[in-house]
């Protein structure tokens, strides 16, 4: 009990700790659908809202998401000059996979893979995907959203918007 109790807590914690404006993490290393090795500070917009979606293969809500994204984005993109940055979960089995699907989906987004999963570690995001963060132009983490329903891609342009209104 008191096992389940501490976890719960530091659970709490650390999405407590990530909805007081904490950073985006830096320093973690990623792979570029390339194979090449960047680190997470790649993952920037000059001074615009940057939109993080953990996201992986296999999942079916996690593509249905950035497929609805897609038919909106370039729309979010001039109304807003907001970026959405897609980090792929799959482990070092499935990372191949990444690639080809990406490029059969023709997503404009650009695509990082997190095959140990350091990134979505450090930022409090587990198995369980679609996980978007919005990044506001300061680099601060300023709204989070775990899941996806058809018709939450509203919720999270509101959310840019609301993030932009505030930086004014």
């Amino acid at each position: 009990m008191k096992k389940i109790f501490f976890t719960l807590a530091l659970t709490f914690l650390g999405v407590f700790a990530m909805a007081q404006n904490a950073t985006l993490p830096t320093g973690i290393s990623l792979k570029t659908l390339d194979g090449k090795t960047v680190q997470s500070s790649v993952i920037q917009n000059e001074g615009k809202p940057i939109i993080i979606s953990f996201w992986a293969t296999w999942c079916k809500p996690c593509n249905s998401e950035l497929d609805a994204i897609k038919e909106v984005y370039e729309e979010w993109q001039e109304s807003t000059g907001v970026k959405l940055v897609a980090v792929s979960i799959d482990d070092a089995r499935s990372s191949a996979r990444v690639k080809p699907w990406v490029d059969g989906k023709d997503w404009p987004y650009e695509v990082y893979l997190d095959p140990n999963k350091d990134l979505a570690r450090a930022m409090n995001v587990g198995a369980d995907v679609p996980y978007a963060f919005i990044i506001n132009g300061k680099g601060e983490i300023v709204w989070q959203h775990k899941g996806y329903q058809p018709g939450s891609e509203e919720e999270l342009i509101e959310a840019v918007k609301k993030v932009l209104a505030e930086e004014e």
